[in-house]
């Protein structure tokens, strides 16, 4: 993240625009909000009076001039502590309110980011600084936004009331408090420069550490079958250490502003009472004007130390609104951008002279890929490793974009479809399938694009064959799978995804190394299930099982990023090229 702040004592723009973008969200609830500052105006107006009381109690009341005072002056001081609880609660509630439904906006507006983000962005590596801008940072912009409100509206108030009795008192002790204030102010800046970084920093950090737990908890079974205890041992210990030396970075420099903004307030109440001895001798003072004058100076020091703290919680709070105004401004998708198909899709899919190159990548990817899909047909791609197979697949639902050439459906350039548009006539069923921690009604029927009943959940089921396993359950169709689906097997969980592909019932399906990772029996059941599931639908299958594709129309051999062979099975393997010889070398 870039060090936006500015080394001058000059105001920072950047650090502005966060401000007033933190305001401009508590402030959608200002009717609630202003609630919230009356009932702070009127506890802050309580303080100054409990001060201003030891006046008329000393002169008057403990002389026996005015008895009255025996019952008058405990009564409203009850009163006043009365009324100041209840503004209190109050003033409370509502900021609470208003900070939950600000955190409730920002998470909302996060997550609505996150799903329109580009695939590139996932590849990035960076989930534990996403993850730490829901659980962390969003939290801290908003519980610190409303702490810190309250603190400059609740204690500036008092300070301002108490100011105002110690001048009603006397303007000369008044105005040594005044005078030496600018420093304490002066100090505090300093301080914010070095709290702002160091909160940046840990920030950081802290994503950092949630990744690396994060890791340990999906990876815990390669960790303990490859005795990798250790190496996770010494990475968390090294992210962990770093964020502790952050933390006491964070302690030192807000403990030291707290005691040295103290040590200059007390030289100020110091002066002060060195005047207001003398005058009090001179007569010039009341034993109850000096008393009441106290009184109010012990007062004023709490709240300007709390507005002194306030500091290093305005520096969390800014870091954070950094990182999550950034995940906020990101560009995402625009899923509407473009037209709808003029027709429904038949599924003659067409790439022409595509080529692909990955942003800091050396060489090409794809390199001048030309070939067709005709509606219904299968068409197969093999190849080694990294030859540009799933990249080609990306492309068509547009997670990759091509840098030239085009991929058109039906004749229509994909790049001027919409997204919801494009996306609605595609299937996917990969190698890695993903289902959520729900029903396994809910995986079926999952997304928008269908009000799927049980009879339709059941026949997708039956023609995936999985319906009688599902029967099977005590819970039926309810049965929970678990996270990533833990609770089935990984054939049960492809035909799962079969048959949620089922459901959604699009021309054009594509068939990532679907039944690479199963055992010979699962692969096929998961087999006679795709068999299924590919009738009257253009297919795109990426295999390195060349016994999944002998079937399939056509056959497309990769390898670098271009297109070495095409033909079906009998005509690949009759030419003896490269597709022959990979047969070959799986067979024998």
């Amino acid at each position: 993240m870039s060090n936006k702040t500015t080394t001058s004592g000059a105001p920072n723009p950047f650090q502005n625009r966060i401000w007033h973008r933190i305001y401009e969200r508590v402030g959608q609830y200002w009717k609630a909000l202003g609630l919230a500052i009356f009932f702070m105006a009127l506890a802050a107006a309580t303080q100054p009076t409990l001060a201003v009381a030891m006046k008329p109690l000393l002169d008057e009341g403990l002389d026996g001039a005015k008895p009255d005072y025996v019952w008058q002056i405990p009564l409203a001081i009850v009163t006043l502590i009365t009324l100041r609880g209840i503004c209190s609660f109050f003033s409370d509630y509502l900021l609470a309110w208003v900070a939950n439904n600000m955190l409730l906006g920002l998470r909302s507006d996060m997550f609505e980011k996150l799903l329109s983000l580009p695939d590139s962005e996932f590849k990035k590596g960076d989930s534990g600084r996403l993850l730490n801008r829901f659980t962390v940072d969003a939290g801290n912009i908003t519980s610190t936004a409303t702490s810190v409100m309250t603190v400059l509206v609740r204690e500036s108030l008092v300070v301002i009331a108490l100011l105002g009795v110690l001048f009603y008192m006397s303007w000369q002790l008044a105005l040594i408090i005044v005078v030496i204030m600018p420093t304490s102010i002066f100090v505090t800046r300093i301080f914010m420069k070095r709290l702002r970084r160091i909160n940046r920093e840990t920030i950081g950090t802290n994503a950092e550490l949630t990744h690396v737990v994060s890791e340990g908890i999906n990876a815990q079974r390669v960790i303990k079958l490859f005795d990798g205890y250790k190496f996770e041992r010494d990475r968390f210990k090294t992210v962990n250490a770093s964020l502790r030396r952050h933390q006491m970075r964070t302690a030192i420099a807000d403990s030291a502003l707290r005691p040295i903004a103290q040590i200059i307030i007390a030289i100020a109440v110091a002066l002060a009472i060195a005047v207001a001895l003398k005058e009090a001798n001179t007569g010039v003072l009341t034993v109850g004007s000096f008393a009441a004058f106290m009184a109010a100076l012990a007062q004023i020091f709490d709240p300007i130390k709390r507005l002194t703290n306030v500091v290093a919680g305005m520096q969390r709070m800014l870091a954070s609104a950094e990182s999550v105004f950034t995940l906020i401004d990101q560009p995402g998708e625009d899923q509407n951008k473009g037209h709808n198909f003029v027709a429904p899709v038949r599924g003659h899919v067409r790439f022409q002279h595509v080529s692909h190159r990955f942003s800091n990548a050396e060489i090409d990817t794809l390199e001048d890929v030309s070939f067709e899909l005709m509606p219904g047909r299968v068409v197969a791609l093999v190849g080694r490793s990294g030859s540009g197979k799933t990249t080609l697949a990306n492309m068509l639902a547009r997670f990759v974009e091509p840098n030239a050439g085009a991929v058109t459906i039906d004749g229509e350039d994909i790049r001027d479809v919409s997204l919801v548009n494009l996306r609605a006539n595609l299937s996917l069923v990969s190698q890695d399938v993903v289902l959520f921690d729900a029903s396994i009604a809910v995986n079926v029927g999952y997304g928008a694009l269908h009000d799927v009943n049980e009879s339709q959940i059941k026949d997708a089921l039956k023609a995936a064959n999985l319906l009688s396993f599902v029967e099977a359950l005590p819970e039926g169709l309810q049965t929970q799978v678990g996270e990533n689906a833990t609770r089935l097997s990984g054939g049960q969980r492809q035909r799962l995804a079969i048959a949620r592909a089922l459901i959604k019932n699009a021309p054009i399906l594509i068939l990532d190394e679907a039944t690479s990772a199963l055992d010979n029996d699962s692969e096929r059941q998961v087999q006679a299930s795709l068999e299924t599931l590919m009738k009257g639908r253009t297919t795109l299958v990426i295999a390195h099982r060349l016994s999944t594709v002998q079937n399939a129309d056509m056959i497309i051999v990769m390898d670098h990023g271009r297109i070495l062979e095409m033909g079906n099975h009998q005509t690949l393997i009759a030419r003896d090229g490269t597709y022959s010889a990979l047969y070959k070398m799986q067979f024998n």
